[in-house]
């Protein structure tokens, strides 16, 4: 067209529904008047200027009008069979909603708060055309840099629904607002005419309140049920046998003594530790004494505390006591023979000794708990681990874990588990003293200090992140939505009080959570939907705070339009979570089925609603055309796989990381962000701080893609793997990895050193910059083309055929078969 061969570019830019390509790649608008199909056409040239007429009868093109560049692209139709490079050069952003310029400047981060669809369907039968899920994303205490920190008397909210004042909202006059979610008109008290940043009155609208989508108040005591809560933490110990060899608790003590002083806190803080075996042991580390006491009760059916002033101490006052303890504990139980474990009364006596302060629990667990309340019997066949007719026992075996999280949430106490397991141990079981009291999960699988230094320096890694990452106590979250919106469903680790209410006893920045929503009243006369988050907490200076976020977005009523807002990022975590939610209520079959089933449904939908092209294939908007590759990589996810050997807590585990990740991190995990880095040069490169840094682009899952004479780098969020192939030139491997030769890399190298060369400068800028967005330091793998550790990096080429899985190509075919 137009004296081009450029259809793809047209391809890109076809994007509504009245236009339609014709055989020789130019564009008819359906409702031109004229009587020749030839008429109505738009060129290249048009297409590039964006004209908005038909040349031929001067009308609109149908839907063009005032739509921005962005959403044309997004509906772009793509049959997916015949077109196979997909992927952007970079990672996917956000879609941006299609808002006034002065609304998008003051919305929400998507890093924060986003929702699967960046425009809501009018109303539910609209959405149900759609086949996509409603539903938002949050990282609500995340670290931020930058945060608006307010303190003020009055604390202003809607007097019906208690809406924070926000962006959002319409100033009637300098003294009435209309809030944005009910629409109630409220006034404007005295105290907010004041601006404190410009320390003017009269321009309540210029507030920071007002001119930020997130926001931190000081609480006042209006917000407090008690006075706030010290920082407190027990750290509850395994010391049997199997804890001991594994070695894990040297390296604890080593980790907290490093970290004494930058644990979370002031003054105030307590501190206490509780070991366990057959027995349970406490350690009295009051002011005064020569050194720590260990109080021992054997009595593990009727588990007591032995004193209630002398084991929960000031950190600071006893500071040299809890040194002494963290000094001599690896010593105390080197020789132990007890194999058992009373994991369950060691976690009441925990719940005990907490119950007066709230605080948090940190637990660290070896093997399957063997006595007392809460013991677990095995329930894994290793022969079942490749299973295709199903899993077995991914509920818990018990509900005692359950009952008493949800009694620690009760009394502000946060649970946190670390595993660190060679043989089975329940998982399942044991995460529900997680789950329910809003605490975090963490698993080592086959850990050992000598024979695996990977886990050992993944763990030790963790663990400095982990105690000195920020924490909220005794918090709660509630999530307000406009009148016609509502909540059906929560994902995460809570326990959910009320209908909008998650109690988390203790909050962390690592920590994301889900919402599905759905449509009960028409938006008709709505132009904008609004999504509010609070979360009220006490922080670990013991000041009570409420961070509030805010996310608007447009309300449409034309199905393209909901399509070409479509987040598919957004989309595949939620559907993640709703399938492992289906697997242990149902059956995994059950879950792998509806995900597969949601891809045939948009397929359908897509098809029959909004593409109006009367061509073969399998076709999908621009804005989901990664939707398919998404869902056949969870498909391959250890949390849902089958026919693939997989062990019961490392699908458990997976299951969990689904649920509780920020979606950044969990779409790497699901889809690996996957780079050559060989060549890697400046061209195209960010300037940032005075330093270059490379940005290669980004590369199929596919073995099709690798090369035996270059270096992949595969990042999957907790974990890089750098693909060294046999023919790798010299050059790279002397300048970056520091070996003279492919064969000279150690087989175990698990950092890549730095090096003065302009190569390896290059590299280790990308690193640093892949880094700089993500709380735990990521683990690297130098992985030879020639080893058995290669197995693992292959795993995750999700677009090849395996052993027990279809290749992307075969998923295509199969799709489009269960969609005609």
């Amino acid at each position: 067209a137009d004296g081009t061969n450029d259809l793809r570019y047209l391809l890109d830019l076809a994007r509504f529904r009245k236009v339609y390509l014709l055989p020789d790649g130019r564009r008819q608008n359906s409702e031109c008047s004229g009587s020749d199909s030839f008429k109505c056409v738009m060129s290249l040239s048009l297409l590039r200027s964006h004209s908005r007429t038909c040349p031929s009868c001067l009308r609109p093109w149908g839907g063009l009008s005032g739509v921005p560049e962005l959403e044309v692209e997004a509906l772009s139709p793509i049959n997916l069979l015949l077109e196979r490079s997909l992927l952007p050069p970079r990672p996917l952003e956000a879609p941006e909603p299609n808002l006034s310029p002065d609304l998008k400047k003051v919305n929400c981060s998507p890093q924060t708060f986003r929702c699967t669809l960046s425009s809501i369907p009018q109303n539910q039968a609209l959405l149900n055309k759609a086949r996509l899920p409603l539903g938002l994303l949050l990282h609500p205490f995340r670290d931020l840099q930058q945060l608006p920190v307010i303190t003020s008397n009055t604390i202003v909210r809607c007097r019906s629904c208690r809406t924070y004042i926000n962006p959002f909202v319409t100033f009637l006059d300098q003294r009435r607002w209309k809030c944005n979610l009910c629409y109630r008109v409220n006034d404007v008290p005295d105290e907010f005419m004041y601006n404190p940043v410009t320390r003017s009155y009269g321009e309540p609208h210029k507030r920071p309140e007002v001119q930020n989508a997130t926001v931190e108040f000081i609480a006042s005591s209006d917000y407090m049920l008690r006075p706030p809560q010290p920082a407190a933490y027990l750290f509850v110990l395994d010391v049997s046998h199997n804890a001991v060899e594994s070695g894990y608790l040297k390296f604890f003590c080593e980790s907290l003594m490093d970290n004494l002083d930058k644990l979370p806190g002031d003054t105030r803080t307590r501190v206490g530790f509780l070991t366990f075996d057959n027995t349970v042991h406490f350690y009295n580390l009051q002011e005064g004494l020569s050194q720590p006491q260990m109080l021992v009760v054997s009595d593990i059916d009727d588990i007591f505390i032995p004193s209630h002033d002398s084991l929960m101490v000031n950190l600071k006052e006893s500071k040299e006591l809890v040194k002494d303890l963290l000094t001599s504990l690896p010593g105390m139980f080197s020789q132990t023979k007890e194999t058992h474990s009373a994991l369950g009364p060691a976690l009441q006596a925990a719940f005990k000794l907490m119950s007066p302060t709230g605080g948090r629990v940190t637990v660290f667990q070896t093997q399957l708990p063997t006595l007392g309340a809460g013991s677990l019997k095995s329930r894994e066949d290793p022969n079942q681990r490749s299973s295709t007719k199903g899993v077995q026992h991914l509920a818990p075996a018990t509900d005692f874990y359950k009952k008493l999280a949800l009694d620690c949430s009760g009394q502000q106490i946060g649970v946190d588990l670390f595993l660190l397991s060679s043989q089975y141990a329940d998982l399942a079981s044991l995460a529900c003293i997680s789950k329910y009291s809003a605490g975090s999960i963490f698993y080592y699988p086959s850990f050992h200090y000598i024979h695996n230094p990977a886990q050992l320096e993944k763990f030790q890694k963790d663990l400095d992140r982990y105690l000195t990452r920020k924490i909220g106590f005794e918090a709660v979250m509630r999530i307000r939505c406009t009148k016609g919106l509502s909540i059906h469903t929560f994902h995460g680790n809570f326990f959910v009080r009320s209908t909008d209410l998650l109690s988390l006893a203790n909050v962390n920045p690592d920590s994301a959570f889900a919402v599905q929503m759905s449509i009960d009243d028409s938006l008709a006369d709505s132009s904008l939907a609004c999504f509010q988050a609070a979360l009220l907490y006490t922080s670990s200076k013991g000041k009570r705070r409420i961070r509030v976020h805010t996310l608007c977005l447009p309300v449409v009523n034309q199905l393209s339009d909901v399509y070409a807002g479509a987040d598919v990022q957004a989309i595949t975590c939620l559907l993640a979570d709703m399938a492992i939610d289906r697997s242990i209520t149902s059956s995994l079959t059950d879950a792998r089925d509806a995900l597969t089933n949601a891809v045939v449904d948009l397929a359908s939908a897509y098809k029959s609603n909004v593409s109006n092209l009367q061509q073969s294939g399998l076709v999908f908007p621009a804005a989901l055309c990664l939707f398919p590759i998404y869902i056949l990589a969870l498909l391959k996810q250890k949390a849902l796989r089958t026919g693939t050997s997989t062990r019961l807590d490392e699908r458990v585990f997976a299951m969990c990381e689904f649920k509780t990740q920020p979606l950044q991190q969990l779409m790497r995990m699901v889809h690996p962000d996957l780079y050559r880095l060989d060549n890697i040069s400046d061209q195209g490169a960010l300037h940032l701080n005075n330093t270059v840094i490379p940005q290669p682009h980004l590369l199929h899952l596919s073995a099709e893609t690798l090369s035996r004479d270059g270096a992949f780098l595969m990042d999957c969020g907790n974990t890089f793997y750098l693909w060294i192939g046999k023919c790798c030139h010299d050059l790279f491997i002397r300048d970056v990895l520091g070996c003279p030769n492919y064969a000279s890399i150690p087989t175990n190298m698990s950092h890549i050193p730095e090096l003065g060369t302009p190569l390896s400068k290059r590299v280790r800028a990308f690193l640093d910059w892949l880094q700089d967005n993500r709380a735990f330091s990521s683990m690297i793998h130098v992985v030879k083309d020639d080893t058995s550790a290669k197995a693992t990096f292959f795993q995750y080429l999700v677009e090849d055929q395996s052993e027990s899985a279809s290749s992307y190509h075969e998923f295509l075919q199969h799709i489009q078969a269960m969609s005609k």
